[in-house]
């Protein structure tokens, strides 16, 4: 685990099966971090767990930042990744036992009601922050001021916030307790992921 995981967690792009539209998921993550981004979360829903690992180690060799699975903990363990679980995935706390202690471990905590379970991660992805495209079934956009409700509740956590996020509402996130973004297709669906990237992480205020 990094020493500073909050400043490793402040800009995480994440991969969509849809958005990536054939192209090298390799190649884009290592163009987006030269665009800025400090760590990138495997999502690829229809990707077998051979493949998924084959894909996870190689990208962890391409990149110098934290490399992270969704959903899948066997695949995370395999691979010497992170892993990022939401609502219906295995709980953090069961991952705790399952994992190395150095290995990170997210949760996607979307109101009050999800927080207890989040408590055994090292962080929160905290959404949506706005109506999203990419996974239409999360919810309604919390805003700033539920962002903020929720953020309180993770206390020391990195606290990132995901859901259609633009560059503009970098700002909004860190004043409402914020510490990062995680960002999918304001990212992916640029034909410049390297400049979309640039755009984010200079979005963020000077010291952060």
């Amino acid at each position: 685990m990094p020493h500073n995981l909050t400043k490793a967690l402040r800009l995480v792009l994440v991969t969509d099966d849809r958005l990536l539209a054939g192209r090298d998921p390799v190649a884009l993550a290592v163009a987006a971090v030269a665009g800025g981004v400090t760590a990138v979360q495997l999502r690829l829903k229809h990707a077998g767990p051979r493949a998924l690992v084959a894909l996870t180690r190689r990208l962890r060799q391409a990149v110098h930042v934290p490399v992270l699975v969704n959903d899948r903990v066997d695949v995370a363990a395999a691979a010497g990744a992170g892993v990022h679980l939401g609502p219906d995935d295995l709980a953090p706390a069961l991952a705790r036992g399952i994992l190395p202690r150095n290995f990170i471990i997210g949760a996607s905590v979307g109101s009050a009601d999800e927080a207890a379970r989040g408590m055994a991660a090292d962080y929160w992805g905290i959404g949506p922050w706005r109506i999203t495209g990419t996974k239409p079934d999360v919810g309604a956009p919390l805003g700033p001021a539920a962002f903020a409700t929720v953020a309180l509740l993770a206390g020391e956590r990195p606290r990132l916030a995901i859901g259609g996020v633009r560059p503009e509402d970098v700002a909004d996130i860190m004043a409402a307790g914020g510490t990062g973004v995680a960002v999918i297709s304001g990212i992916l669906s640029a034909d410049d992921v390297q400049a979309a990237a640039r755009r984010y992480s200079a979005a963020f205020p000077a010291g952060t």
